[in-house]
């Protein structure tokens, strides 16, 4: 199975992308997680990203604050879906990193998902390899069903409390 990475662009991003790997963790899915910024090292985020592919990644999660050029400059460099993951800050709550996420140029395909939309990025990265995994898309069909009747439990409590509600 191909690895995934999640990428952030500062330590303080962890706790943010935690959800990401927890979900890819909850999948079975072998990932890594660098710190790698787009302005600070960005040699480093070209050879991670030229090299992604020979070193077993299948996909990048690329989560930035602020500016958020990190989704864009591993996208420059590589093939491979990068997913961008814009993350809220105290500026402008995200929408910063959103919008320059979201914005790349005709010919460099970030998919982006929401601020702060870790388990989402970490979703669609494994929707992304499971194209080529059915084990793995068995295993998103199965978490579907799970979420699914976790909602149903809910719906079925709040049916019973609210007709406790009416009869009083």
């Amino acid at each position: 199975m191909k690895k995934a990475a999640i990428v952030m662009g500062s330590d303080s991003d962890l706790g943010k992308v935690r959800s990401a790997a927890l979900t890819l963790k909850e999948l079975g899915i072998p990932f890594e997680m660098r710190i790698i910024s787009a302005h600070r090292t960005p040699a480093e985020a070209a050879d991670f990203a030229q090299n992604a592919e020979k070193n077993g990644f299948g996909v990048l999660i690329a989560a930035a604050g602020k500016a958020a050029h990190l989704a864009g400059a591993l996208a420059a460099n590589t093939v491979l879906p990068v997913i961008g993951l814009p993350i809220s800050s105290s500026t402008l709550d995200g929408l910063d990193a959103l919008l320059s996420t979201v914005q790349m140029p005709s010919g460099m395909p970030v998919a982006t998902v929401a601020i702060d939309g870790a388990r989402n990025a970490a979703l669609l990265a494994a929707q992304m390899l499971s194209l080529c995994d059915g084990e793995l898309r068995e295993r998103l069909r199965a978490l579907r069903e799970k979420n699914t009747q976790a909602v149903l439990e809910k719906d079925r409590k709040l049916q019973d409390e609210l007709e406790k509600i009416l009869e009083a």
